[in-house]
C-alpha cells in the first residue's frame, strides 16, 4: 500500500497525560498567585500535567522571562504572559 502524503495526514493531538503546562513565576508575585488558580484549574479538569518553577532559582529563566512573569508554557512554547485566560489555555490543549 502507498504511503500517504505528509499534506494529506491529520494531525493527531497529543494526549492530555502527554502534554506539560509550565508555570514561570517568583515569590510574591499577586499575578503568578492567579496564574496559578487558572493551571491549576485548566489542567486538572483535563488531565494534563503542570509544573511551576522560580525564576530566582534559575539564572535563564530569569534573563529571558523576567519583565514578563508570570509566564504559562504549554510543552515548552511561551502561550502566553501577566494574566492566564482559562478558555485560551483550555483551547491550547485542545480541549
Amino acid at each position: 500500500m502507498a504511503r500517504m502524503s505528509p499534506l494529506f495526514r491529520r494531525n493527531t493531538p497529543a494526549a492530555p497525560r502527554d502534554r506539560l503546562v509550565t508555570l514561570v513565576r517568583k515569590p510574591g508575585c499577586h499575578l503568578c498567585d492567579d496564574a496559578q488558580v487558572v493551571v491549576e484549574k485548566v489542567c486538572g479538569e483535563l488531565g494534563v500535567p503542570w509544573e511551576q518553577k522560580d525564576i530566582t532559582q534559575d539564572r535563564e529563566l530569569h534573563d529571558r522571562y523576567w519583565e514578563q512573569i508570570p509566564v504559562v508554557l504549554v510543552d515548552g512554547s511561551q502561550h502566553t504572559f501577566w494574566r492566564v485566560n482559562e478558555d485560551r489555555l483550555r483551547k491550547a490543549l485542545g480541549d
